[in-house]
């Protein structure tokens, strides 16, 4: 069973709760315990905070993943962790990129939910596993990969 907190803390149209959850259960399929997780929508100053405190980097990012840290008595609680996504620079970003907005959305919930998993992309291989599993996720939900104009 997935548990999902959306906090909604912009004012910028976002999707629904319905969808959220699809993209989370799908990206969180794998995993056969109960998932517990909470997402957070900010706007730009917000999230250009978060970024600065946890990354050292002075501007708002997509998505920030903030996996739990549970101590070792507690490991059979389900919860996974904290996405924070900035509406804003996703909005900038699909349009930018020339991306479906909602495309854009399921890749980045997808994206942040493979990262409380333990998903990372720092090294190659680590990326290539990941990119290849947000792919073939994405496209059960009919969207095109989001890594096609990265090789050109």
């Amino acid at each position: 069973m997935l548990e999902l907190d959306l906090q909604v803390a912009s004012d910028a149209p976002a999707p629904s709760e319905e969808q959220f959850r699809q993209w989370c259960a799908l990206a969180l399929r794998q995993r056969t315990a109960d998932s517990e997780l909470t997402i957070r929508l900010v706007d730009e100053p917000e999230g250009r905070e978060l970024n600065h405190t946890w990354r050292q980097k002075d501007y708002a990012t997509n998505v920030l993943s903030f996996p739990a840290d549970v101590p070792d008595e507690l490991l059979d609680i389900p919860l996974l962790g904290d996405l924070v996504i900035c509406v804003p620079v996703v909005e900038r970003e699909a349009k930018e990129q020339g991306k479906e907005l909602e495309a854009h959305w399921a890749h980045l919930v997808i994206h942040g939910c493979l990262h409380l998993l333990g998903y990372d992309h720092i090294d190659d291989d680590e990326a290539e596993e990941m990119e290849t599993l947000e792919q073939t996720l994405l496209a059960e939900l009919g969207h095109p990969d989001p890594y096609a104009d990265d090789e050109a």
